[in-house]
């Protein structure tokens, strides 16, 4: 067969997948309306799974399953734009881990709104600027981002969805590496890549900034400066990659949430993050952790943080599989409520296994 016919072949099959995308699309407009009427959020993080697995499990060509869900998270982007233009408040800016991360879950047709702190992004939500909001809450290596932990506490947004994401931190430049006399980055990133630092740039001086596209853009200016960061944030700023993956733990993995005005619907596999302060007294957590082994829930996470409300009393964030409207986790949650001192449930959302690279 000619090449001619193969390209005719793929000009009548595009043919069918644009109207087919429109007539998909004037659906997800019908549905969008009847949201509004029902004062329903217009995005769902539950039917996003939903979709997106069985996607995945229809494909048995030759698309990877990674591929035909990069397709479909566009689709569904598009669709989300025509029921209602949203608005995603989103830590840095293009360039920015977590921006990265917000594209991944919401995609390219969304409106988004850079904010250069965490506490920025839970007021453009709180505030109604923005209708959800993209955070880093915990990394593979550093642990728990805690500004985001104590802001969850005090505010009355939901987590609704996550997304796992394997940061690969380069080192970026104008200049070659013995040339390089500092290096500018986020604290985080810098214990992130503390070892291979100290190998290969000893007496260069680390200069902390708030942010990776910060000191991406600090280093395009200065003289024998260098960033660590994305390789999104070299291009936008000229910089070229002197040294790739410089983390020290391979699987260097960041764990990102949607903040919302309200959590996901159930759908069977899905993860709670609640906090709860205790009575002090022997053998007080033990008791609080009692109800979940009773109801046979599965704790995936437990966490303690300064209340810095009395001194040496302190907020436990437990995250467990099941949704707050599961039978089970309502009566765990009910004996756990009656011993506790403080107990907030800070959201129910769907299990989204797998995880992307960053680019």
């Amino acid at each position: 067969m000619s090449l001619n016919v193969y390209r005719k072949k793929i000009d009548a099959i595009d043919q069918k997948i644009v109207a087919l995308l429109n007539e998909r699309a004037n659906i997800s407009v019908s549905i969008g309306k009847q949201k509004i009427v029902k004062n329903q959020s217009v995005y769902s993080p539950g039917r996003e799974k939903q979709v997106l697995d069985r996607v995945k499990a229809l494909s048995k060509g030759s698309l990877s399953a990674a591929a035909i869900q990069a397709i479909y998270r566009e689709i569904m982007s598009a669709s989300l734009s025509l029921e209602k233009p949203l608005i995603i408040a989103a830590l840095g800016k293009s360039g920015a881990y977590t921006f990265e991360a917000a594209q991944r879950i919401f995609g390219q047709q969304v409106d988004y709104e850079s904010c250069k702190t965490i506490s920025d992004v839970f007021q453009s939500v709180e505030s109604g600027e923005a209708h959800y909001g993209v955070v880093p809450v915990e990394n593979s290596t550093q642990g728990a981002v805690t500004w985001t932990i104590d802001l969850l506490v005090d505010s009355e947004l939901k987590i609704c969805r996550q997304e796992l994401m394997e940061i690969s931190h380069n080192l970026l430049s104008k200049v070659s590496k013995n040339k390089i006399t500092k290096v500018y980055s986020n604290w985080q990133v810098f214990e992130q890549c503390r070892n291979w630092l100290s190998r290969n740039l000893p007496n260069a001086k680390l200069i902390t900034v708030a942010s990776t596209t910060e000191a991406a853009e600090i280093a395009a200016k200065e003289k024998n400066a260098a960033a660590i960061a994305s390789l999104k944030a070299g291009q936008n700023n000229g910089l070229l990659s002197v040294a790739a993956g410089i983390h020290d733990l391979a699987h260097n993995t960041t764990r990102f949430l949607v903040i919302g005005p309200e959590d996901a619907a159930p759908t069977g596999e899905d993860r709670t993050s609640i906090v709860f302060s205790i009575k002090d007294h022997v053998g007080a957590l033990y008791k609080m952790l009692a109800p979940f082994y009773k109801a046979r829930i599965n704790l995936t996470k437990i966490e303690s943080r300064p209340s810095k409300k009395t001194a040496w009393d302190y907020y436990f964030f437990v995250d467990f599989q099941g949704h707050e409207e599961d039978q089970r986790v309502k009566r765990a949650l009910n004996q756990l409520e009656g011993m506790c001192k403080y107990l907030k449930v800070l959201g129910s959302y769907p299990v989204m296994k797998q995880v992307v690279k960053s680019k």
